[in-house]
């Protein structure tokens, strides 16, 4: 909304018209912040002003610090208002737009991240954009030469507002030549079919598979698991992969090696089990947080994810169903118990979004600190459980007198004398350091793991909860729910039917409110009502995936037709039928106010779009024995060939697809 007062733009904010959880907590600030759509987008070209773009999500902890330094401040809400059009985006609603400028951002800064922030013209293009920027009142202390060195937001925005006010057409030419190798970079994965080669896939070889494998040893970290230094993300596309490499017939075993197979397998379960040890799994409760600071996977940032929980659970009994692993069981009933339980496990049906990373350590507190829900002293832990009891769980979660979190790890000092729980020895080890039996000391450690989520429970606010249910996310959990059902029919009947009726729910809430019976078409996002978000390319074939899971635990004809009902839609809506390209665009290509429209192939903390479809396809063509689907999947392997063959290690969830598609099979079974 606007107005003038005395010819002058007078924004006001409006975020109270939204239903977004993110986007309503920044309703208060002196922000003038505005929606995106028609109406600002055409705020921006009548009165010829930079766009100021802000997204994020509501978990996350960096969004909350910059809302507090300088979304709060009335200096930076000046020149904002004043000089910018202020937009401010969920990126779970829109990964869309999300999607256009982080590639920016990363491509200029070689990094990214949220909140993402980024100016763009009038056109949308865009002209300068970054990350996290420390605000007026910035309490980084701990890094203070470091943060001495960094440009702060307000000088930021000043010298956008000069550049724009003096060098408009320098500004204007340099977004256009970005914006045209941004574009160029968007199609570089059909390159091959740009040049008039007709390829059906066929060019991608099982030797791919090798080569991807070669990559991951040489990043893999031997001591701490994962493959990548701090900070660390599990990223289960890869996991996967890796663990499923020699659950694959001989043919692949021949082309990477029965040995390396084996090793792949031991890397993640080395993996898995450090994290399964470590603080991104929440020790006192359930679930994991989304990735670590610290290589060893001791120190998370404290928000839990849905596509995380999802992903994870279905690595994780991958990984119990090749072992047999006890530990990987618990972490399989650990992260269902989550999923399945308030307050992820909506009342309707479906699931939410994620929980916040910051909250209020105590009812009284009016300043929310991350990781308050999670954190403990060495003095709660013997006032809850008393003096020996308290000692030893100490021993066991590594909780110390000063603390266990360094002090370069502690930027805001949240976490001056605070424990973040870590599994540190086993109970057989600790037994003998206090001279008790192990059966006493697993007893003692049952019973305060249950004592401490009760204190927990009763006495410390929980983190927010995002309360939106997103079809894709939810398509991920409902297939990992469901394949967990029938993992543990024969060893646990009543946790099966717990996890199988959370999933069929989810379908059934999805098909009832989010679906659209005329059209066939999917909405992205429930909360308080339908939202108005059409549903992307994900929502479509993550949903799909769960609903051909869910139909081969439950052999029930409506989730197969209902999958193929939308993969029918999927087709006509977003696959790139021009030829010779292919693939499946992320968006819609007459969506409007999107500066690119993207096709991606590469996973990252969620799997490709691509890499799914073309699984889901090849999956659908032996169940429906619908041949034009294998011939859509190969089309979709081959869009992106040229890719794939460079920089193999990528697409993990790809070259799953080139193993199916090659060897004639639906997929592997573990």
């Amino acid at each position: 909304m606007a107005s003038r007062e005395n010819g002058e733009l007078r924004l006001v904010n409006r975020l109270s018209e939204s239903r977004s959880p993110y986007v309503r907590g920044h309703m208060d600030n002196p922000v003038a912040w505005q929606m995106w759509g028609d109406e600002s987008l055409a705020l921006a070209k009548k009165h010829n002003r930079l766009l100021f773009v802000s997204i994020g999500y509501a978990a996350c902890h960096w969004c909350h610090v910059m809302e507090r330094e300088s979304f709060s401040s009335p200096e930076i809400a000046q020149i904002l208002n004043a000089h910018f059009i202020p937009i401010k985006i969920d990126r779970e609603e829109r990964p869309d737009v999300d999607a256009i400028y982080m590639n920016y951002v990363q491509a200029t800064t070689g990094s990214g991240g949220w909140p993402l922030n980024v100016f763009i013209t009038p056109d949308l293009e865009p002209v300068f954009g970054g990350t996290y920027w420390p605000g007026p009142n910035h309490s980084m202390t701990a890094q203070g030469t470091l943060i001495s060195r960094t440009v702060g937001f307000l000088e930021i925005l000043q010298k956008m507002r000069d550049v724009w006010a003096t060098q408009e057409s320098r500004c204007r030419e340099s977004a256009k030549e970005i914006t045209r190798q941004l574009r160029e970079f968007a199609e570089e994965g059909v390159h091959s079919r740009q040049m008039g080669e007709k390829s059906e896939g066929d060019g991608l070889e099982l030797d791919l598979l090798e080569e991807a494998y070669q990559h991951f040893l040489k990043k893999y970290d031997n001591i701490n698991g994962g493959f990548s230094t701090a900070p660390k993300f599990p990223t289960p596309v890869n996991l996967q992969f890796l663990l499923r490499l020699g659950q694959w017939p001989q043919a692949v075993k021949d082309v990477v090696g029965e040995e390396e197979c084996s090793n792949a397998a031991g890397m993640v379960i080395n993996t898995l089990r450090k994290m399964a040890r470590g603080g991104i799994r929440d020790q006192i409760g359930f679930g994991f947080s989304r990735y670590s600071v610290t290589k060893d996977w001791s120190l998370p940032h404290f928000e839990k994810m849905l596509y995380d929980q999802a992903q994870l659970l279905d690595v994780y009994l991958d990984a119990f169903l090749i072992t047999r692993d006890p530990e990987m069981l618990g972490a399989v009933y650990d992260i269902a118990t989550y999923l399945t339980s308030p307050p992820m496990a909506a009342p309707t049906g479906g699931f939410y979004s994620a929980e916040d990373a910051d909250s209020y350590p105590t009812p009284s507190d009016n300043e929310k600190r991350e990781g308050a829900y999670y954190v403990w002293t060495l003095k709660e832990f013997r006032t809850v459980l008393g003096d020996r009891d308290g000692n030893i769980c100490a021993r066991f979660y590594g909780v110390l007198a000063d603390g266990n979190v360094a002090r370069e790890n502690d930027p805001h000092d949240e976490f001056i004398s605070q424990n973040v729980v870590n599994i540190t020895t086993t109970p057989a080890a600790l037994a003998r350091q206090v001279g008790m039996a192990e059966s006493e000391v697993v007893t003692i450690l049952k019973d305060g793991r249950k004592r401490l989520r009760e204190y927990r429970d009763n006495n410390r606010p929980r983190p927010a909860l995002d309360d939106k249910i997103v079809v894709c996310w939810n398509g991920l959990a409902i297939g990992a729910l469901a394949r967990t059902s029938s993992a543990l029919e024969a060893i646990d009947a009543e946790k099966a039917t717990t996890c199988l009726k959370a999933a069929e729910d989810a379908a059934s809430f999805i098909r009832r409110e989010l679906f659209d019976e005329d059209t066939k078409t999917l909405y992205r996002v429930y909360r308080e009502g339908r939202g108005d978000t059409p549903g992307f390319c994900d929502d479509y074939a993550f949903l799909i995936h769960g609903l051909i899971d869910l139909y081969e635990a439950t052999f029930k004809e409506t989730y197969l037709e209902f999958a193929d009902t939308l993969q029918a839609s999927q087709t006509r809506q977003f696959h790139d039928s021009s030829t010779p390209h292919g693939g499946f665009f992320t968006t819609s290509p007459a969506s409007p106010h999107l500066l690119l429209h993207l096709k991606s192939g590469m996973d990252a903390a969620e799997p490709s779009p691509n890499s799914l479809s073309a699984r889901n396809l090849l999956r659908l063509a032996s169940l429906l024995d619908h041949a034009a689907y294998a011939d859509l999947a190969r089309d979709t392997l081959a869009a992106f060939e040229a890719e794939v063959e460079q920089f193999p290690w990528c697409f993990a969830g790809m070259l799953g697809a080139v193993a199916m598609a090659r060897l004639g099979m639906k997929g592997v079974v573990v």
